[in-house]
């Protein structure tokens, strides 16, 4: 009877961390459909940055700095290679995008013009969809960091070498704000 018992609270244990193990294999791959699901998103909005610029530098040529401030940031975006990278370089090109929307509110022809107009659009369409993809990721990485950090999964997590993800947060107050993309 006492082998029975025995043989039935290993077999439990066992059974815990299989369940447990497999817990964080599918939590990993949900936090890294997640940031593919952001990197889609970063990329729609990293191919659209070249065609406003040359749309606002057709009216305002002489803001080379805003322009050029801008492609450095879209570059730095480009090529992070971490998540706090990644949402260091979101947060100056937020910024630097900022920068090149109020100088396109100097231009009133610039403003009326379609191609500005739909390119606004599109950019706004693709921040919303950035927000949902944080939301998503972000929503993933808090529930992996917390069955890593609870008791006893973290005895598994230890074990297997799972490891807490990193949040896609913004640092900067003023990178909180949305940059107003509707000049009508």
């Amino acid at each position: 009877m006492v082998r029975l018992i025995l043989l039935l609270i290993i077999a439990a244990a066992v059974l815990y961390f299989i369940v447990a193990y497999n817990g964080f294999v599918k939590l990993k791959n949900l936090v890294e459909e997640g940031w593919s699901g952001i990197d889609v998103q970063l990329k729609k909005r990293y191919n659209l940055i070249p065609n406003l610029v040359n749309t606002v530098k057709g009216y305002a040529t002489h803001e080379k700095e805003v322009f050029e401030n801008v492609a450095a940031m879209r570059s730095t975006g480009i090529n992070a290679q971490s998540v706090k990278e990644q949402a260091q370089a979101e947060n100056m090109l937020t910024q630097a995008l900022g920068r090149l929307f109020a100088v396109a509110e100097n231009y009133p022809d610039l403003k009326a013009n379609q191609n500005f107009t739909s390119l606004q659009n599109e950019l706004s369409q693709i921040e919303k969809d950035i927000e949902m993809s944080r939301r998503y990721y972000n929503g993933t990485v808090r529930q992996n960091n917390i069955k890593i950090e609870s008791f006893p999964s973290n005895l598994v997590a230890n074990m297997f070498g799972f490891k807490k993800f990193d949040f896609f947060e913004l640092d900067e107050p003023e990178a909180r704000i949305v940059p107003k993309v509707d000049f009508s």
